[in-house]
């Protein structure tokens, strides 16, 4: 049972999307330095150093983390496998704003997945939520031209974004139910990322030698790359992903949802003001879209 939408939670929750736009803006500032799938490669290695004095117990051949090593392995996959490295992979096509208008789809896929696969029940308030952000979604899609919707074409960044989407929303009720896990990992924050980290970074380093063996982009190291990593270490990894947990235990993870498409606000204000992109008309009415869906999905009875 999930309590009521606290303004504490709130609050917890507007973390992510603060971080996870600042993570867009950099991945498109970094995208010459280094290929995207090295870059995620590099972040959760940085982020699990960063976090190791804090859950290197977790490693011990004792803690559960190997015995539930399949739970992990999918949860690793999910997130720091999967969903970065694909977002960061959009970004070489796509702009911040349009990557994280696209990735507004989530409430979609989150409650689409949890009637699917977690039995979970859908109401009239979060089924036209969703529809209104998903009318935002589609309004990036067709670049503002409606007419259009029928013919558009695609970039193959707002495809990623889309996997990328529906993988963070299995792993978002993957969190939401526990899989059995023992209590002192799960209870400990850190430890529970770590998990994930760890079977995360076998994953990452998997897709990351794929694309080495495609395209052998040089990594340009210097210190604009050592500041972007340390920033998406710290920030969209360990702090966005501590405040993301608690929020989808205390509010579930389709109000959360909600809160994560705060993101394309904030990226489309840093990318105007570190990148020169403006936001267009159409994207500001997305975003009217989105809020409303945020504001009608998780009003009170």
């Amino acid at each position: 049972m999930h309590t009521r939408l606290s303004p504490s939670t709130a609050l917890l929750l507007t973390v992510p999307p603060l971080m996870w736009a600042g993570n867009a803006v950099v991945g498109r500032m970094v995208g010459e330095l280094v290929p995207p799938m090295m870059l995620n490669l590099l972040r959760w290695a940085l982020a699990g150093l960063i976090l190791l004095p804090l859950a290197a117990w977790v490693l011990k051949r004792d803690s559960g983390m190997w015995k539930h090593w399949r739970r992990f392995s999918m949860l690793g996959l999910l997130s720091v496998g999967a969903y970065n490295a694909l977002q960061y992979l959009a970004l070489k096509t796509s702009s911040p704003i349009n990557v994280t208008l696209v990735a507004a789809s989530m409430p979609i896929w989150m409650q689409l997945i949890g009637r699917l696969f977690f039995a979970a029940p859908v109401s009239r308030r979060q089924l036209l939520g969703a529809l209104l952000s998903i009318s935002g979604v589609l309004l990036v899609l067709s670049r503002g031209q409606l007419d259009t919707l029928l013919q558009v074409q695609l970039l193959p960044g707002d495809i990623y974004i889309l996997i990328a989407s529906i993988c963070w929303a299995f792993y978002s009720w993957m969190l939401a139910r526990p899989g059995g896990e023992p209590t002192t990992i799960r209870g400990d924050w850190a430890a529970f990322l770590m998990a994930q980290i760890v079977f995360g970074l076998v994953w990452s380093a998997l897709f990351a030698a794929g694309e080495w063996a495609v395209v052998e982009q040089p990594i340009t190291w210097g210190w604009p790359l050592l500041a972007a990593l340390v920033f998406v270490a710290v920030g969209p990894a360990l702090l966005a992903y501590r405040a993301w947990g608690i929020g989808v235990q205390r509010a579930g993870p389709t109000v959360a949802s909600f809160f994560g498409n705060l993101t394309p606000l904030l990226a489309a204000l840093m990318s105007a003001a570190l990148l020169g992109e403006l936001p267009q008309l159409y994207h500001g009415a997305a975003f009217v879209l989105i809020v409303c869906g945020i504001v009608v999905s998780s009003a009170r009875r």
